[in-house]
């Protein structure tokens, strides 16, 4: 199994950056796909980033694209995403996931980090 840790969330104000971090641990080597999600209160939890095991290629939710920057760390067990210029609607919680199995999508998750971007 693999474990994940969220850090790096906090209140900032209206284009402000944040960088988030997260730490996997457990069986790394079944990682194949990694990926940031977000929640906010009364929606659906969307994809905003993804990455390959390899680190190409990312794929990003339109409204971050230009903003947003997703990467994988030096020891492959590790995953950021750099958010500049943020936005009141980036509101959310934000989860780290991984996919370990093929064929069945993200199965591993984190427990998530409050993000609040204040206008």
């Amino acid at each position: 199994q693999v474990q994940l840790v969220e850090s790096g969330g906090g209140l900032v104000q209206a284009g402000d950056s944040l960088r988030l971090a997260c730490v996997a641990s457990g069986r790394t080597s079944s990682i194949y796909a990694m990926a940031w999600f977000r929640q906010a209160p009364g929606k659906e939890r969307d994809s905003v980033a993804a990455i390959s095991g390899s680190g190409s290629p990312t794929v990003y939710l339109d409204s971050v694209k230009g903003r947003f920057t997703i990467s994988r760390g030096d020891t492959k067990n590790t995953m950021y995403l750099q958010m500049n210029d943020l936005r009141p609607d980036d509101t959310a919680v934000y989860y780290c996931a991984a996919a370990t199995t093929m064929g069945k999508g993200y199965d591993a998750w984190g427990q998530g980090t409050q993000v609040t971007v204040s206008s």
